[in-house]
């Protein structure tokens, strides 16, 4: 279709899934393509079906009532990496990420999956993710599984190779860090010197446990940037992976948990570390629209939010005094760049480090395959994303690869080890803080927990 011819949709039908996609949003797409390209699956798969025009066309197709939900139309979606590289690329202003998340929903609402992925989302989205007691017990049995040598006996044995998907997820395994986040949450630390702001740091859920080095980091980041820091101790999960997955409900009751925990103060900023996080973080208002006790104090909280890239670049930072000699390339976080539409602000505070030879990495706003659960759901489409990411990684000849989101990192950490040339791979604020305890040019000593 021309770029020219806009399409003429019949009307969405009436009494809809509340969360279904709006006739509003479906009709702002005019079917040019310029989305296509920016589209990871369909530039894997080069189906039409599986592009951001074609999912929203049918998606059309569903809400006026010509199709009906088949196993092929869920499939399409439920292929959709929800990247959001394509509202960058849309001229029309397209919100797509509203959409597939609502579809997602209208779909959760209208299908019976199977009884065991039914339990295992259970778990998963109503236990695990929402629970300090369930992610401190499956973070020390992680640990262990680490610590203890079984994982490396495990990988050496070639037992992996023969348990299928469940081989090829393990590969995937975050590094449990103990001891973990949990012991910082309730705290306040002290600002270094002149105190600039009082702010709340939201730690997140699965982060604890698997970035618990890169949330101390962070508090001693904004500790050393004048910032008071505040770890609230009623905050959960923020909801980010129940939105992507359609359990808009479920988001709902954590945002109105954070909500909660993080208002009744009067912070200047709600930081997280964790791209995907501050995506959702900002949009509780439209999570939280139709509740009139939460609808305004949404948008109030959603005024404070700030990815922490965001807030420091804002406020200013204070230059490290001690170099870091090192070639370092940065890989765009979806939810960052195509989300929040941040992407200076990582790269001012990268050019801010002495010493770093800053290379930009080629399709940086590609997304990197990780994706919330995508690279445990659909393994092997994201493994082929992965490994077409790591070839531009490696032809930058950086030594240190940046990223600005807990599972971004989490991917690119794999794709070193199974594509890589030995980088390391460290959110933008773990190379800040090595830069600010540097001591006459020399490396850091081991991180030490947040001063208080």
């Amino acid at each position: 279709m021309a770029a020219s011819e806009t399409p003429v949709f019949p009307p969405v039908l009436p009494n809809r899934h509340p969360d279904a996609p709006k006739g509003a949003d479906l009709d702002k797409c005019v079917h040019c393509g310029l989305c296509l390209n920016a589209c990871p699956t369909y530039r894997e798969l080069g189906l039409e079906m599986d592009s951001p025009r074609g999912r929203i066309y049918q998606m059309v197709q569903v809400a006026t009532g010509q199709a009906e939900i088949t196993p092929s139309y869920v499939e399409h979606l439920d292929l959709c990496l929800a990247c959001r590289g394509c509202e960058s690329a849309c001229p029309s202003g397209v919100p797509y990420g509203r959409l597939i998340e609502a579809a997602r929903a209208e779909l959760e609402a209208r299908i019976e999956r199977p009884w065991h992925v039914r339990l295992l989302r259970r778990f998963v989205f109503g236990r695990l993710l929402v629970s300090r007691g369930w992610l401190r017990t499956a973070g020390a049995l992680l640990y262990l599984y680490q610590a203890s040598g079984l994982q490396q006996l495990v990988r050496g044995s070639g037992l992996l190779k023969l348990a299928g998907k469940l081989g090829r997820i393990e590969k995937l395994a975050p590094e449990a860090e103990a001891p973990f986040f949990f012991s910082q949450i309730g705290r306040i630390f002290p600002a270094k010197g002149e105190k600039r702001k009082r702010v709340a740091f939201l730690a997140g859920c699965l982060a604890n446990v698997t970035s618990a080095r890169l949330n101390e980091a962070t508090v001693r980041v904004l500790q050393e940037n004048g910032c008071e820091v505040a770890v609230p101790e009623g905050q959960t999960c923020c909801g980010a992976l129940h939105v992507h997955s359609g359990l808009k409900d479920q988001a709902r009751e954590l945002a109105r948990r954070n909500i909660r925990a993080f208002l009744p103060e009067d912070f200047d900023a709600v930081v997280t570390n964790a791209a995907g996080c501050g995506s959702t973080l900002k949009e509780y208002h439209e999570l939280l629209e139709n509740d009139p006790e939460f609808r305004e104090k949404a948008h109030v909280f959603v005024s404070k939010v700030r990815d922490i890239t965001e807030f420091l670049d804002e406020i200013g930072i204070r230059p490290p005094e001690n170099p870091v000699p090192a070639t370092v390339t940065y890989q765009d976080s979806c939810h960052l760049a195509h989300g929040q539409k941040i992407r200076q602000a990582p790269r001012n505070l990268l050019a801010a480090i002495p010493g770093v030879d800053f290379r930009e990495l080629p399709q940086a706003d590609l997304c990197c395959g990780s994706a919330g659960v995508y690279n445990i759901v659909h393994d092997d489409l994201a493994a082929s994303i992965l490994e077409k990411k790591m070839a531009l990684v490696n032809a930058t000849g950086a030594s240190i690869v940046t990223t600005a989101n807990v599972g971004c990192a989490i991917q690119l950490k794999a794709g070193v080890a199974l594509h890589g040339k030995g980088q390391r791979v460290l959110h933008v604020v773990e190379l800040l803080d090595e830069a600010y305890r540097r001591r006459g040019g020399q490396p850091p000593a081991s991180p030490q927990p947040p001063s208080s």
